[in-house]
Protein backbone atom coordinates (compact mmCIF):
# COMPACT_ATOMS: atom_id res chain seq x y z
CA UNK A 1 0.00 0.00 0.00
CA UNK A 2 1.15 3.76 -0.52
CA UNK A 3 2.42 5.14 2.33
CA UNK A 4 1.25 8.22 2.02
CA UNK A 5 -2.32 7.10 1.17
CA UNK A 6 -2.40 4.82 4.34
CA UNK A 7 -0.83 8.24 6.64
CA UNK A 8 -3.54 10.03 5.11
CA UNK A 9 -6.50 6.91 6.31
CA UNK A 10 -4.52 6.80 9.81
CA UNK A 11 -5.30 11.16 10.14
CA UNK A 12 -8.59 10.50 9.37
CA UNK A 13 -9.39 7.06 11.11
CA UNK A 14 -7.81 9.89 13.95
CA UNK A 15 -9.54 13.30 13.07
CA UNK A 16 -13.08 12.04 12.84
CA UNK A 17 -13.46 8.51 14.86
CA UNK A 18 -11.07 9.17 17.62
CA UNK A 19 -9.12 5.76 16.77
CA UNK A 20 -5.68 5.02 16.40
CA UNK A 21 -5.51 1.44 14.63
CA UNK A 22 -8.07 -0.05 11.94
CA UNK A 23 -9.19 -2.92 12.42
CA UNK A 24 -8.73 -6.45 10.64
CA UNK A 25 -9.55 -5.83 6.86
CA UNK A 26 -10.71 -1.93 7.58
CA UNK A 27 -7.81 -0.29 5.96
CA UNK A 28 -7.59 -2.54 2.81
CA UNK A 29 -11.71 -2.03 2.05
CA UNK A 30 -11.34 1.99 3.11
CA UNK A 31 -8.36 1.86 -0.17
CA UNK A 32 -10.08 -0.23 -2.38
CA UNK A 33 -13.12 2.73 -2.17
CA UNK A 34 -10.40 5.79 -2.15
CA UNK A 35 -9.19 4.09 -5.33
CA UNK A 36 -12.47 3.98 -6.96
CA UNK A 37 -12.94 0.08 -6.95
CA UNK A 38 -15.82 -1.79 -6.29
CA UNK A 39 -16.05 -3.94 -3.05
CA UNK A 40 -18.09 -6.73 -1.08
CA UNK A 41 -16.75 -6.85 2.39
CA UNK A 42 -17.65 -9.44 4.72
CA UNK A 43 -16.44 -8.72 8.35
CA UNK A 44 -17.79 -9.86 11.34
CA UNK A 45 -20.78 -8.39 13.72
CA UNK A 46 -19.11 -5.65 15.86
CA UNK A 47 -15.98 -5.48 13.57
CA UNK A 48 -16.58 -2.09 11.97
CA UNK A 49 -18.47 -2.48 8.45
CA UNK A 50 -19.87 1.07 8.53
CA UNK A 51 -16.70 2.79 9.01
CA UNK A 52 -15.58 1.33 6.00
CA UNK A 53 -17.74 3.45 3.83
CA UNK A 54 -17.94 6.55 6.19
CA UNK A 55 -14.41 7.29 6.22
CA UNK A 56 -13.62 7.43 2.70
CA UNK A 57 -16.42 8.99 1.54
CA UNK A 58 -15.42 11.98 3.81
CA UNK A 59 -12.04 11.89 2.24
CA UNK A 60 -14.30 11.76 -1.21
CA UNK A 61 -16.46 14.57 -3.61
CA UNK A 62 -20.02 13.79 -3.29
CA UNK A 63 -22.86 12.19 -1.62
CA UNK A 64 -22.66 9.15 0.12
CA UNK A 65 -25.97 7.20 -0.53
CA UNK A 66 -26.54 3.88 2.25
CA UNK A 67 -29.00 1.61 1.02
CA UNK A 68 -30.04 -0.51 4.29
CA UNK A 69 -33.15 -2.47 5.38
CA UNK A 70 -34.24 -0.94 8.82
CA UNK A 71 -35.51 2.54 9.87
CA UNK A 72 -34.00 1.86 13.15
CA UNK A 73 -30.36 0.86 11.80
CA UNK A 74 -30.56 4.13 9.33
CA UNK A 75 -31.70 5.96 12.01
CA UNK A 76 -28.68 4.85 14.87
CA UNK A 77 -25.99 5.04 12.07
CA UNK A 78 -27.11 8.95 10.97
CA UNK A 79 -27.52 9.99 14.70
CA UNK A 80 -23.80 8.67 15.63
CA UNK A 81 -22.30 10.44 13.08
CA UNK A 82 -23.69 13.49 13.78
CA UNK A 83 -22.82 13.06 17.22
CA UNK A 84 -19.26 13.45 15.31
CA UNK A 85 -20.05 16.82 13.78
CA UNK A 86 -20.51 15.11 10.23
CA UNK A 87 -23.44 15.80 8.24
CA UNK A 88 -26.07 12.65 7.47
CA UNK A 89 -29.83 12.49 7.74
CA UNK A 90 -32.14 9.35 7.03
CA UNK A 91 -35.93 9.25 4.97
CA UNK A 92 -38.39 7.36 6.05
CA UNK A 93 -42.15 6.89 6.10
CA UNK A 94 -42.66 8.45 8.89
CA UNK A 95 -41.36 12.07 8.03
CA UNK A 96 -44.22 14.78 6.85
CA UNK A 97 -44.04 16.46 3.23
CA UNK A 98 -41.95 19.20 4.50
CA UNK A 99 -39.68 17.38 6.44
CA UNK A 100 -38.56 15.02 3.29
CA UNK A 101 -38.49 18.11 1.12
CA UNK A 102 -35.84 19.74 3.47
CA UNK A 103 -33.33 16.98 3.45
CA UNK A 104 -33.27 16.47 -0.32
CA UNK A 105 -33.39 20.14 -0.18
CA UNK A 106 -30.41 20.33 2.06
CA UNK A 107 -28.61 17.41 0.31
CA UNK A 108 -29.04 19.25 -2.94
CA UNK A 109 -26.59 22.17 -1.76
CA UNK A 110 -24.10 20.41 0.00
CA UNK A 111 -25.45 20.48 3.63
CA UNK A 112 -25.95 16.32 3.99
CA UNK A 113 -22.81 14.08 3.51
CA UNK A 114 -24.27 10.99 4.13
CA UNK A 115 -28.23 10.19 3.04
CA UNK A 116 -29.67 6.95 4.28
CA UNK A 117 -32.77 5.46 2.65
CA UNK A 118 -34.43 1.93 2.71
CA UNK A 119 -34.03 0.05 -0.17
CA UNK A 120 -38.08 0.80 -0.99
CA UNK A 121 -37.07 4.80 -1.36
CA UNK A 122 -35.15 3.96 -4.37
CA UNK A 123 -38.24 2.96 -6.88
CA UNK A 124 -40.23 5.98 -6.09
CA UNK A 125 -40.21 8.91 -8.66
CA UNK A 126 -39.75 11.91 -6.45
CA UNK A 127 -37.19 10.38 -5.35
CA UNK A 128 -35.58 9.26 -8.70
CA UNK A 129 -36.17 12.77 -9.45
CA UNK A 130 -34.10 14.23 -6.78
CA UNK A 131 -31.42 11.51 -7.38
CA UNK A 132 -30.69 12.58 -10.74
CA UNK A 133 -30.19 16.38 -9.39
CA UNK A 134 -27.84 15.00 -6.47
CA UNK A 135 -23.88 14.29 -7.20
CA UNK A 136 -24.19 11.05 -5.76
CA UNK A 137 -20.21 9.42 -5.75
CA UNK A 138 -20.73 6.39 -3.44
CA UNK A 139 -23.40 3.97 -2.78
CA UNK A 140 -22.95 1.46 -0.16
CA UNK A 141 -25.14 -1.19 0.79
CA UNK A 142 -25.48 -2.50 4.37
CA UNK A 143 -26.32 -5.82 5.04
CA UNK A 144 -26.31 -6.74 1.49
CA UNK A 145 -26.84 -10.59 2.18
CA UNK A 146 -30.58 -9.00 1.57
CA UNK A 147 -29.77 -8.90 -1.92
CA UNK A 148 -29.35 -12.89 -2.39
CA UNK A 149 -32.42 -15.06 -2.82
CA UNK A 150 -29.93 -16.66 -0.98
CA UNK A 151 -29.64 -15.00 2.05
CA UNK A 152 -31.28 -15.53 4.95
CA UNK A 153 -33.13 -11.77 5.37
CA UNK A 154 -33.60 -11.72 1.70
CA UNK A 155 -35.54 -8.42 0.81
CA UNK A 156 -36.81 -8.07 -2.62
CA UNK A 157 -36.65 -4.18 -3.33
CA UNK A 158 -33.15 -4.61 -3.39
CA UNK A 159 -33.49 -5.72 -6.75
CA UNK A 160 -33.96 -2.05 -7.24
CA UNK A 161 -30.52 -1.06 -7.33
CA UNK A 162 -29.03 -1.61 -10.32
CA UNK A 163 -31.79 0.10 -12.62
CA UNK A 164 -31.79 2.91 -10.14
CA UNK A 165 -28.21 3.37 -10.37
CA UNK A 166 -28.51 2.84 -14.33
CA UNK A 167 -30.99 6.22 -14.36
CA UNK A 168 -28.20 8.21 -12.79
CA UNK A 169 -26.54 10.78 -15.12
CA UNK A 170 -23.05 9.27 -13.38
CA UNK A 171 -22.16 6.05 -12.07
CA UNK A 172 -21.51 5.86 -8.48
CA UNK A 173 -19.11 3.81 -7.38
CA UNK A 174 -20.96 0.50 -5.42
CA UNK A 175 -19.76 -0.67 -2.05
CA UNK A 176 -21.47 -3.55 -0.55
CA UNK A 177 -21.47 -4.78 3.05
CA UNK A 178 -22.49 -7.94 5.33
CA UNK A 179 -21.50 -10.07 8.03
CA UNK A 180 -22.72 -13.18 6.82
CA UNK A 181 -22.08 -14.65 3.89
CA UNK A 182 -21.46 -17.86 2.41
CA UNK A 183 -19.53 -18.24 -1.09
CA UNK A 184 -22.73 -19.31 -2.71
CA UNK A 185 -24.60 -16.02 -1.18
CA UNK A 186 -21.15 -13.67 -1.94
CA UNK A 187 -21.19 -14.97 -5.77
CA UNK A 188 -25.10 -13.72 -5.85
CA UNK A 189 -24.23 -10.56 -4.49
CA UNK A 190 -22.06 -9.33 -6.89
CA UNK A 191 -24.22 -10.45 -9.82
CA UNK A 192 -27.43 -9.40 -8.35
CA UNK A 193 -25.47 -5.35 -7.73
CA UNK A 194 -24.03 -6.09 -10.89
CA UNK A 195 -20.63 -5.43 -9.82
CA UNK A 196 -19.05 -8.97 -10.64
CA UNK A 197 -15.16 -7.28 -10.89
CA UNK A 198 -15.09 -5.89 -7.15
CA UNK A 199 -12.78 -6.58 -4.80
CA UNK A 200 -13.88 -9.16 -2.28
CA UNK A 201 -12.54 -8.86 1.41
CA UNK A 202 -13.50 -11.58 3.78
CA UNK A 203 -11.53 -10.35 7.01
CA UNK A 204 -12.63 -14.50 8.72
CA UNK A 205 -15.64 -15.03 10.67
CA UNK A 206 -14.33 -16.07 13.81
CA UNK A 207 -15.30 -14.25 16.92
CA UNK A 208 -12.61 -16.12 19.55
CA UNK A 209 -14.35 -14.33 22.77
CA UNK A 210 -17.98 -16.34 21.79
CA UNK A 211 -18.42 -19.34 23.99
CA UNK A 212 -21.02 -21.55 21.97
CA UNK A 213 -23.08 -24.21 23.68
CA UNK A 214 -25.85 -26.56 22.43
CA UNK A 215 -28.37 -27.38 25.94
CA UNK A 216 -30.98 -30.59 24.39
CA UNK A 217 -33.54 -29.85 26.69
CA UNK A 218 -37.27 -31.29 27.30
CA UNK A 219 -37.85 -28.11 29.83
CA UNK A 220 -36.59 -25.41 28.23
CA UNK A 221 -38.09 -23.07 31.24
CA UNK A 222 -36.36 -24.45 33.48
CA UNK A 223 -33.11 -24.41 31.49
CA UNK A 224 -33.15 -20.73 30.82
CA UNK A 225 -33.90 -19.60 34.18
CA UNK A 226 -31.02 -22.37 35.47
CA UNK A 227 -29.06 -20.10 32.78
CA UNK A 228 -29.94 -16.65 33.77
CA UNK A 229 -29.22 -17.37 37.55
CA UNK A 230 -26.21 -17.20 36.70
CA UNK A 231 -25.94 -14.27 34.82
CA UNK A 232 -28.04 -11.98 36.69
CA UNK A 233 -26.26 -8.87 36.55
CA UNK A 234 -25.51 -9.09 32.46
CA UNK A 235 -27.12 -8.11 29.16
CA UNK A 236 -28.89 -10.17 27.17
CA UNK A 237 -30.97 -11.57 24.00
CA UNK A 238 -33.52 -14.27 23.94
CA UNK A 239 -34.84 -15.45 20.54
CA UNK A 240 -37.96 -17.15 20.38
CA UNK A 241 -39.39 -18.75 16.92
CA UNK A 242 -42.81 -17.03 17.22
CA UNK A 243 -44.24 -13.87 18.58
CA UNK A 244 -46.19 -16.31 20.39
CA UNK A 245 -42.97 -17.80 22.32
CA UNK A 246 -41.97 -14.35 22.74
CA UNK A 247 -44.99 -13.28 24.82
CA UNK A 248 -45.10 -16.48 27.07
CA UNK A 249 -41.04 -16.32 27.66
CA UNK A 250 -41.26 -12.92 28.68
CA UNK A 251 -44.24 -13.24 30.88
CA UNK A 252 -42.21 -16.13 32.47
CA UNK A 253 -39.11 -14.05 33.24
CA UNK A 254 -41.29 -11.55 34.38
CA UNK A 255 -43.27 -13.09 36.89
CA UNK A 256 -39.40 -14.65 38.10
CA UNK A 257 -38.71 -11.31 39.04
CA UNK A 258 -36.72 -10.12 35.63
CA UNK A 259 -37.02 -6.68 33.92
CA UNK A 260 -37.46 -8.05 30.39
CA UNK A 261 -39.16 -6.70 27.64
CA UNK A 262 -40.73 -7.78 24.22
CA UNK A 263 -40.13 -7.21 20.76
CA UNK A 264 -41.91 -8.72 17.57
CA UNK A 265 -43.75 -7.32 14.74
CA UNK A 266 -46.86 -7.66 16.02
CA UNK A 267 -46.01 -4.70 18.50
CA UNK A 268 -46.45 -1.32 17.38
CA UNK A 269 -43.54 1.02 15.58
CA UNK A 270 -43.74 2.96 19.14
CA UNK A 271 -43.23 0.18 21.36
CA UNK A 272 -41.01 -1.47 19.69
CA UNK A 273 -38.95 1.25 19.22
CA UNK A 274 -39.28 2.39 23.26
CA UNK A 275 -38.57 -1.40 23.98
CA UNK A 276 -35.00 -1.00 21.91
CA UNK A 277 -34.30 2.21 23.36
CA UNK A 278 -35.02 0.97 27.15
CA UNK A 279 -32.50 -2.19 26.24
CA UNK A 280 -29.64 -0.26 24.15
CA UNK A 281 -30.14 2.14 27.09
CA UNK A 282 -29.39 0.16 30.21
CA UNK A 283 -32.67 0.60 31.55
CA UNK A 284 -33.66 -3.40 30.88
CA UNK A 285 -31.15 -6.09 31.06
CA UNK A 286 -33.17 -8.85 29.10
CA UNK A 287 -35.21 -8.40 25.88
CA UNK A 288 -36.77 -11.05 23.92
CA UNK A 289 -37.10 -11.10 20.44
CA UNK A 290 -38.09 -12.75 17.40
CA UNK A 291 -35.52 -12.09 14.32
CA UNK A 292 -37.18 -8.42 13.38
CA UNK A 293 -34.98 -7.87 16.37
CA UNK A 294 -30.93 -7.05 16.13
CA UNK A 295 -29.95 -6.20 12.56
CA UNK A 296 -27.79 -2.61 13.28
CA UNK A 297 -28.18 -2.90 16.57
CA UNK A 298 -25.18 -1.23 18.31
CA UNK A 299 -24.73 -2.67 21.95
CA UNK A 300 -21.04 -3.54 23.02
CA UNK A 301 -21.72 -5.01 26.26
CA UNK A 302 -24.80 -7.82 25.77
CA UNK A 303 -22.91 -10.55 27.29
CA UNK A 304 -25.26 -13.91 26.44
CA UNK A 305 -27.83 -14.85 23.54
CA UNK A 306 -30.01 -16.97 23.83
CA UNK A 307 -31.96 -19.11 21.39
CA UNK A 308 -34.65 -20.67 23.00
CA UNK A 309 -35.85 -22.67 19.48
CA UNK A 310 -33.30 -23.25 16.95
CA UNK A 311 -32.87 -20.94 14.27
CA UNK A 312 -33.63 -22.55 10.49
CA UNK A 313 -30.18 -21.79 9.06
CA UNK A 314 -27.13 -21.30 10.40
CA UNK A 315 -26.63 -17.57 8.96
CA UNK A 316 -29.28 -16.61 11.02
CA UNK A 317 -28.51 -18.61 14.19
CA UNK A 318 -24.40 -16.82 13.49
CA UNK A 319 -25.34 -13.25 12.79
CA UNK A 320 -28.06 -13.01 16.10
CA UNK A 321 -25.56 -14.94 18.27
CA UNK A 322 -22.98 -12.55 16.89
CA UNK A 323 -24.86 -9.80 18.89
CA UNK A 324 -23.27 -11.14 22.13
CA UNK A 325 -20.12 -9.27 23.11
CA UNK A 326 -19.13 -6.89 20.43
CA UNK A 327 -16.41 -5.51 22.76
CA UNK A 328 -14.23 -7.86 22.75
CA UNK A 329 -15.07 -9.70 25.78
CA UNK A 330 -16.46 -13.47 27.06
CA UNK A 331 -19.95 -13.67 26.59
CA UNK A 332 -22.30 -17.02 26.15
CA UNK A 333 -23.96 -17.95 23.01
CA UNK A 334 -26.61 -20.76 24.13
CA UNK A 335 -28.91 -22.85 22.08
CA UNK A 336 -31.27 -24.67 23.88
CA UNK A 337 -32.87 -27.87 21.62
CA UNK A 338 -35.36 -30.00 21.40
CA UNK A 339 -36.92 -32.11 17.96
CA UNK A 340 -40.31 -29.54 18.58
CA UNK A 341 -37.91 -27.26 16.81
CA UNK A 342 -37.61 -29.32 13.77
CA UNK A 343 -41.36 -29.27 13.51
CA UNK A 344 -41.37 -25.19 14.18
CA UNK A 345 -39.28 -24.78 11.85
CA UNK A 346 -40.43 -27.02 8.58
CA UNK A 347 -44.04 -25.36 9.52
CA UNK A 348 -42.56 -21.59 9.22
CA UNK A 349 -40.73 -22.34 5.76
CA UNK A 350 -43.50 -24.10 4.21
CA UNK A 351 -45.91 -21.45 4.83
CA UNK A 352 -42.82 -18.50 3.75
CA UNK A 353 -43.43 -18.86 0.08
CA UNK A 354 -44.72 -20.99 -2.74
CA UNK A 355 -41.44 -21.32 -4.57
CA UNK A 356 -40.69 -25.14 -4.47
CA UNK A 357 -37.37 -24.66 -5.44
CA UNK A 358 -36.85 -21.95 -2.92
CA UNK A 359 -38.35 -24.46 0.03
CA UNK A 360 -35.97 -27.14 -0.82
CA UNK A 361 -33.05 -24.93 -0.46
CA UNK A 362 -34.78 -23.76 3.15
CA UNK A 363 -35.18 -27.45 3.70
CA UNK A 364 -31.66 -28.17 3.23
CA UNK A 365 -30.34 -24.99 5.20
CA UNK A 366 -32.27 -26.38 8.27
CA UNK A 367 -30.70 -29.96 7.78
CA UNK A 368 -27.41 -28.03 8.03
CA UNK A 369 -28.69 -26.33 11.13
CA UNK A 370 -29.95 -29.60 12.80
CA UNK A 371 -26.92 -31.21 12.47
CA UNK A 372 -25.05 -28.59 14.18
CA UNK A 373 -27.32 -28.83 17.31
CA UNK A 374 -26.82 -32.98 17.38
CA UNK A 375 -22.68 -32.56 16.49
CA UNK A 376 -20.48 -34.13 19.44
CA UNK A 377 -17.76 -32.16 17.17
CA UNK A 378 -16.52 -28.31 17.74
CA UNK A 379 -18.96 -26.59 17.80
CA UNK A 380 -16.39 -23.44 16.32
CA UNK A 381 -15.16 -25.49 13.53
CA UNK A 382 -18.77 -26.45 12.32
CA UNK A 383 -19.74 -22.82 12.22
CA UNK A 384 -16.53 -21.77 10.58
CA UNK A 385 -15.96 -24.33 8.24
CA UNK A 386 -19.77 -23.43 7.15
CA UNK A 387 -18.79 -20.45 5.96
CA UNK A 388 -15.62 -21.91 4.11
CA UNK A 389 -12.91 -21.28 6.66
CA UNK A 390 -10.57 -23.97 8.32
CA UNK A 391 -9.91 -24.51 11.94
CA UNK A 392 -7.13 -27.37 12.72
CA UNK A 393 -8.05 -29.21 15.97
CA UNK A 394 -10.55 -28.27 18.67
CA UNK A 395 -11.29 -24.37 19.68
CA UNK A 396 -11.52 -25.40 23.48
CA UNK A 397 -14.04 -22.51 23.76
CA UNK A 398 -17.44 -24.43 23.55
CA UNK A 399 -19.61 -26.51 24.83
CA UNK A 400 -18.39 -29.44 23.26
CA UNK A 401 -15.22 -29.18 23.20
CA UNK A 402 -15.44 -28.73 26.98
CA UNK A 403 -17.46 -31.75 27.40
CA UNK A 404 -14.82 -33.87 25.70
CA UNK A 405 -11.94 -32.34 27.54
CA UNK A 406 -13.75 -32.92 31.06
CA UNK A 407 -14.70 -36.65 29.83
CA UNK A 408 -14.08 -39.70 32.03
CA UNK A 409 -12.59 -41.54 29.70
CA UNK A 410 -10.51 -39.05 29.25
CA UNK A 411 -9.16 -38.45 32.90
CA UNK A 412 -9.03 -42.17 32.75
CA UNK A 413 -6.37 -42.52 29.82
CA UNK A 414 -4.48 -39.41 31.63
CA UNK A 415 -5.28 -37.50 27.88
Amino acid sequence: MNKSLSLTLHNALRHYFGYEQFRQGQEEIITEIINKRPVLAVLPTGAGKSLCFQLPSLLMEGITLVISPLISLMKDQAEALRSRGISAAYLDSTLNSNEYGKILYDTLNGRVKFLYVAPERLANPQFIAFAKRANISLVAVDEAHCVSQWGHSFRKDYYNIPSFIALLPKRPLVAAFTATATEEVRYDILHRLQIVSAKVVVSGFDRPNLHFRVQRSMDKERSLLEFLAKHKEESGIIYCATRNKVELVTQLLVRQGYLALRYHAGLTPEERQANQDYFIGGQVRIIVATNAFGMGIDKADVRFVVHYNMPKDVESYYQEAGRAGRDGKQAECLLLYDKSDIAINTYLIGHDQPDLAWKDREMKLLDKMITYCNTSACLRKYLLEYFGERLTGRCNNCGNCSRTQNATWRRFLNL
